[in-house]
């Protein structure tokens, strides 16, 4: 096969085509939010009661009156189809970590051989899915197969476009017939009413009327990289698994550092436009988008929204950009290390907190120094953090995640907290009893009399940080770029209540004791950062001081996810979670149990495809070369240029007969014990196909070689 007709093929697989686009001004007045079915659409089309009713459900987290519902599905059922909806799903998010959609026409026989178009409040309400092929980690057996979806109207309705028509799609939890949770929405939500009871008593102490209600908000990047469908589809290991299980270092990487923030390509920008338009009309407030650091690696980002609709909003984006790779001859690739050797991608969620007047309680004020509202909230972030290391860890646990931790620009698997140089400052002047003013941010002088001088932040950026303050929020670098961003949430929301509750009762005790709130606030402050301040790092999280340092403070390094997915189950995460009504005891275990059983598959998934693809096609194409270098003669370069691929093809047949040992042995009867397996036997032996392969692709012939190279892959766009 002609590889060269390859890179052709890849590079001639799409032409511009001239679009109708929309004018900026159309996008805001006509297309955001088109295919979303608002508050304010459902206003024209209910009655005034049953509009209240609703809004205070979706605002105020007041229970669901059933009564409205027949009105709510007749005013969502005529919306959808005056758009062109044919069916309606109850759009769900399983413990599998995408979605899941079972499509029903709203088409329906009346009995005399015609049909109606039809949708009841009872439809809209409730739905039953079969659950028996979900993953439940034994809270159910594969025989019971009864599940219910149910409406979460926090979450607006939206319509998903294809090719023939549309789908309403109505967002909702998902639940066994016992009523426990078997997806990520529902412990979602659930932790974002215990973050606002246990906020809103501390907003009381700083004077916030009774009644305030307080949202965690998040807006999370995505990055991703790009290839063309001519190179993904003759990569079984990018079809099978998400990633390059093969792929020798190409002469050039990112290290000309050239691509970062560069000139976007005219196919990938135009692909990058219809994307967004898309999502625009699904409501989503995508702002950014650029080049990333590894050659075809790019990233899209939203902007701050509720954590619920952001959730939601995260698996629409992928989608969305999946799907819309294909119409450009472009596979869009999700994985967390699709290529070794460049920057691994991942879905930074920057966290923080806020008021239904619109106020962010992680925002500092003109003097950060004398904001005691902000210095509590921060100290809460802190004791949360600290305290519950290992869940943070849990929650971005994944095997594609651990190709990626501490490796190329991407935090460790370390939990620390990034806060800058004024930030600490701060703390450290309120733990020392100094107090007074730490350096000022001034103005950054640029060295030209033609460029304006601009404001310094008070601190700087820190990539190495897998926790890191960034002015008015969180940034929780760690989440992979294929993970939901459910889970990592519903842990920040619960730690953080647990913190703030806890800090709130010290705060009253303080109080009742005489002491004024500047005092009581000072003090709480000073004695919380002294106990956690061992979370703060501001330093080089690559480094191997930090690795020491950081284990001298006692800070948890759980390397790989089966060390993290072990803790998920300890007693005070049990009590924590069940304190908050979040997760039950079985809810957690069963969890963990599909943790470990995800981590096993994939494994074993790329360990049996790394043996196919190295049986079938690299181990021939290596013995077909020394064949040709066999018949071409015996000079001195033949010879020699046939002994080195001769000890490379025998070194891969030795790794090979290891890896096909160790994928047959699975390593035990549970889940528990096949992860440990995967973990310390197959990834190894994996390790060791793959350096033989890398060998081998660097010495055999260009026509012999069965798979795309890097150099084609990251390049050709």
């Amino acid at each position: 096969m002609n590889h060269d007709f390859d890179v052709l093929t890849a590079a001639r697989s799409w032409r511009v085509e001239r679009a109708e686009v929309p004018t900026p001004a159309e996008v805001v007045s006509e297309v955001f939010a088109r295919d979303v079915l608002t508050l304010e659409q459902l206003k024209a089309r209910l009655s005034k009661p049953a509009y209240r009713s609703l809004r205070a459900t979706v605002e105020q987290g007041e229970p669901l009156n059933p009564a409205i519902a027949d009105e709510v599905a007749l005013a969502m059922k005529t919306w959808a189809m005056e758009r062109g909806a044919t069916h309606y799903t109850h759009w769900f998010q399983p413990l599998t970590g995408s979605t899941a959609e079972k499509h029903d026409a709203f088409v329906s026989p009346n009995g005399d051989g015609l049909a109606i178009a039809a949708f009841s409040g009872k439809e809209l309400i409730q739905a039953e899915p079969d659950a028996s092929s979900f993953p439940s980690g034994g809270l159910r057996a594969t025989f019971e197969a009864r599940g219910y979806t149910a409406w979460d109207p926090s979450s607006p309705a939206f319509i998903m476009r294809h090719s023939n028509g549309a789908t309403l799609c109505i967002p909702t939890a998902f639940a066994s017939w016992t009523g426990e949770a078997l997806d990520l929405k529902t412990p979602l939500l659930r932790s974002g009413e215990a973050l606002n009871k246990a906020v809103a008593p501390a907003l009381h102490l700083f004077g916030a009327s009774v009644g305030t209600r307080v949202v965690s908000t998040v807006g999370a990047e995505q990055e991703y990289f790009l290839v063309a469908e001519e190179y993904y589809f003759r990569r079984p290991d990018l079809v099978m698994t998400g990633r390059t299980l093969f792929g020798a270092r190409p002469p050039r990487g990112q290290e000309l550092e050239d691509h970062y923030f560069g000139a976007i390509p005219d196919r990938v920008l135009s692909f990058m436009t219809d994307a967004e338009l898309q999502l625009y009309a699904l409501g989503i407030p995508v702002k950014t988008r650029h080049n990333e650091v590894a050659p075809g690696q790019f990233e899209i980002a939203p902007i701050f929204e509720p954590s619920n609709v952001a959730a939601d909003h995260q698996q629409l984006l992928m989608q969305v950009l999946s799907n819309t790779a294909r119409k450009y001859g472009l596979v869009a690739l999700m994985h967390e290390k699709p290529f070794a050797g460049v920057n691994g991608s991942g879905k930074h969620c920057n966290w923080s907190m806020s008021t239904d007047a619109g106020e962010n309680l992680l925002e500092p004020g003109d003097t950060p120094h004398e904001n005691l509202q902000f210095l509590f909230f921060c100290a809460a972030v802190l004791k949360a953090v600290d305290e519950h290391q290992d869940l943070l860890r849990v929650s971005v646990a994944g095997a594609s995640n651990d190709h990626r931790l501490g490796a190329n620009e991407a935090p460790p698997a370390i939990l620390s907290i990034f806060l800058g140089s004024e930030l600490t400052d701060i703390l450290d002047r309120i733990e020392s009893g100094e107090g007074g003013r730490g350096p000022e941010a001034g103005l950054l002088g640029l060295g030209s009399s033609v460029l304006p001088p601009i404001p310094r932040h008070a601190g700087d950026r820190n990539r190495t940080s897998p926790f890191a303050f960034t002015g008015n929020k969180f940034e929780f670098r760690a989440v992979g770029s294929s993970q939901s961003i459910s889970f990592p949430v519903t842990v920040l929301n619960t730690i953080v209540a647990d913190a703030v509750q806890i800090l709130t009762a010290d705060l009253e005790a303080r109080l009742a004791r005489g002491l004024g709130l500047d005092a009581a606030v000072g003090e709480l402050v000073r004695e919380t950062y002294a106990a956690h301040k061992r979370i703060v790092f501001n330093g080089d999280g690559y480094s191997e001081e930090w690795q020491r340092e950081a284990q001298a403070r006692g800070l948890l390094n759980l390397r790989t996810s089966v060390d993290a997915i072990e803790r998920l189950c300890d007693e005070k995460n049990v009590r924590l979670f069940e304190r908050f009504g979040v997760l039950s005891e079985r809810e957690l275990a069963a969890r963990q149990e599909i943790l470990f059983d995800i981590y096993f598959k994939t494994v074993n998934i790329e360990g049996e495809t790394t043996e196919s693809v190295a049986q079938t096609m690299i181990l021939p194409a290596a013995v077909s070369y020394l064949g040709d270098l066999a018949r071409a003669g015996g000079s001195r370069a033949v010879r020699a240029t046939a002994a080195e691929v001769e000890a490379a093809t025998d070194e891969l047949y030795d790794a090979l007969q290891t890896l096909r040992e160790q994928n047959r042995a699975l390593g035990g009867d549970t889940v528990h014990e096949k992860a440990h397996h995967m973990r310390d036997a197959v990834l190894p032996a994996m390790a060791g196909v793959r350096q033989a392969a890398d060998r081998l692709e660097k010495l055999v012939a260009d026509a012999h070689w069965p798979l795309p190279s890097y150099r084609q892959m990251l390049f050709v766009k």
